[in-house]
């Protein structure tokens, strides 16, 4: 198969996968695609890191080590690689531009090649799996990650290979950050708290604050389906 065909056949699929015409589903995913609407999440793991790490120099260690994701993940594909590829988004691709289902006039910027998006949330999430070991944590943060892809698609503004491109490389910056703290940050939470009354994690993260995270998660996506249904009451 060569490149034209590959790049035919993910037109294609985005066609397939974007939008819908339910109003309902247009309202909550403009809502998940949004960042300010993940800030109770993003504090939520903060004060996952700070009731669970025994001093300030380690918090900062670890928020820094989240700000290096996002910078590797997502500035560098906005900054850099977007404006090299320069490939269209789908929404202003001149060849199927006119058939994307586009929401509320959202179209995003020019260019789409990789999906910081993907790249972003999976760099967050594959680096507090490896930070926590909680199954639960994992599995919510890697569904969190590809809900976000997910409305990228359904919105129009990435074609398959931009999430799936997106994902790769956040997944390789995530481990690269954790690597990276693991090597100049010595592991003494678990022993430091081994006699801890509460359940802990193989990393020292107790459960409990875990399942905080996991609850603000849930409540989020409500909140988001709530506000789904005041767009199409409003529309």
């Amino acid at each position: 198969m060569d490149i034209g065909t590959l790049i035919e056949y993910d037109r294609q699929l985005l066609l397939w996968l974007n939008g819908s015409h339910s109003l309902f589903l247009d309202g909550l995913f403009m809502t998940l695609t949004t960042a300010t609407t993940w800030i109770p999440l993003y504090v939520s793991l903060f004060l996952l890191v700070v009731r669970n790490s025994d001093s300030v120099k380690k918090i900062m260690v670890i928020v820094a080590c989240a700000g290096l994701c996002v910078l590797l993940a997502g500035t560098i594909d906005d900054e850099l690689v977007k404006p090299m590829v320069a490939r269209w988004r789908p929404t202003r691709d001149p060849q199927i531009g006119s058939l994307v289902d586009v929401v509320n006039g959202y179209r995003s910027g020019q260019y789409g090649f990789f999906s910081a998006h993907a790249s972003n949330t999976f760099s967050i999430a594959v680096f507090f799996c490896w930070l926590v070991r909680s199954r639960l944590l994992s599995v919510s943060l890697v569904l969190w990650s590809l809900v976000n892809c997910w409305t990228r698609l359904y919105l129009g503004v990435h074609f398959p290979i931009d999430i799936l491109v997106g994902l790769a490389w956040g997944g390789c910056c995530g481990t690269a950050v954790y690597m990276l703290y693991r090597r100049f940050v010595p592991q003494t939470v678990y022993g430091a708290r081994a006699n801890h009354p509460s359940p802990l994690t193989s990393t020292g993260y107790q459960f409990s604050d875990v399942d905080t995270v996991v609850v603000v998660l849930l409540l989020t996506v409500v909140y988001a389906l709530l506000r789904s249904c005041l767009f199409l009451y409003a529309n």
